[in-house]
């Protein structure tokens, strides 16, 4: 069956080998995890015996984390876009410590999200967001990981709000630890077509390099109106190898019943489709 992994912020209340524990339990192949949930501070100088801590819990839990999200949270005040020389150095330093952070795990994808700390607001802005994607796939590369450029609708940022721009812009750049993404709820909020209409036309250029499945109300998979058979359809016929991640931003009625239920109604879904 295709891999699926939970977004670790989701049951973020409990410590990290009960989330991973939880994971498994519920039948996730793994864990994508949320730095600021590890160090909401700095999580891009964790230490490195603790880094090696969490990757042995997740492993032995049955759920290993398989890619990081949410990057630019903490340390506060980072952008990829700002003019601001001091700002810039740090957020690239802590991207590029990410980056690190990401292999230390076991992950193998990390997912630019962000989108407070892209807005695009002048001349040059949109110019130093592409910079400062090439550094990070060339880190990533570096490393035998990806670094996803993930699209994000008009009502989060002004910059890479279609996969079609993102693909544009990962493609111009064109390194091979660069890539996109689509994010199911985001393409829902965004997108002319359906998410399943672009996953059919994008997956084959190889641009695609993951997946959020969540619906456009912001909550898991199977409490919204969205239909996600047609979704995990086309990434089958698609011949999708890579790992889609469970993301709800609205935990209803609460993150450990959210989870449940999405992976409950993707394999059910998956079974149907067998």
């Amino acid at each position: 069956m295709m891999r699926i992994s939970l977004c670790n912020e989701v049951v973020a209340g409990v410590p990290f080998a009960e989330q991973a524990k939880l994971a498994a339990a519920l039948g996730y192949d793994g864990l994508e995890v949320a730095p600021f949930t590890l160090d909401g501070d700095a999580p891009h100088r964790i230490p490195a015996a603790r880094r090696a801590e969490l990757r042995r819990m997740a492993a032995d839990a049955g759920a290993p984390i398989t890619s990081l999200h949410w990057l630019l949270v903490a340390p506060a005040g980072l952008s990829i876009t700002t003019p601001d020389a001091a700002v810039r150095a740090t957020t690239l330093d802590v991207m590029r410590g990410l980056v690190e952070l990401a292999a230390d795990l076991g992950a193998t994808l990390l997912v630019h999200g962000s989108p407070k700390q892209r807005h695009v607001a002048a001349d040059g802005d949109a110019a130093r967001a592409e910079e400062a994607m090439a550094m990070a796939g060339a880190w990533a590369a570096q490393h035998g990981l990806t670094y996803c450029l993930e699209p994000l609708d008009a009502g989060q940022t002004n910059w890479a709000r279609t996969v079609e721009e993102a693909v544009d812009i990962v493609s111009r750049i064109n390194l091979p630890g660069l890539k996109t993404m689509l994010d199911v709820s985001a393409a829902g909020n965004g997108e002319a077509e359906a998410a399943s209409v672009l996953l059919r036309r994008f997956i084959p250029t190889g641009w695609i390099a993951h997946v959020h499945l969540n619906d456009r109300n912001r909550r898991g998979p199977g409490q919204g109106d969205d239909r996600f058979g047609p979704v995990l359809t086309a990434l089958r016929d698609a011949r999708y190898t890579g790992f889609c991640a469970v993301e709800p931003f609205d935990y209803h009625p609460d993150g450990a019943t959210s989870a449940a239920r999405a992976i409950g109604y993707l394999r059910g879904i998956q079974e149907m489709m067998a």
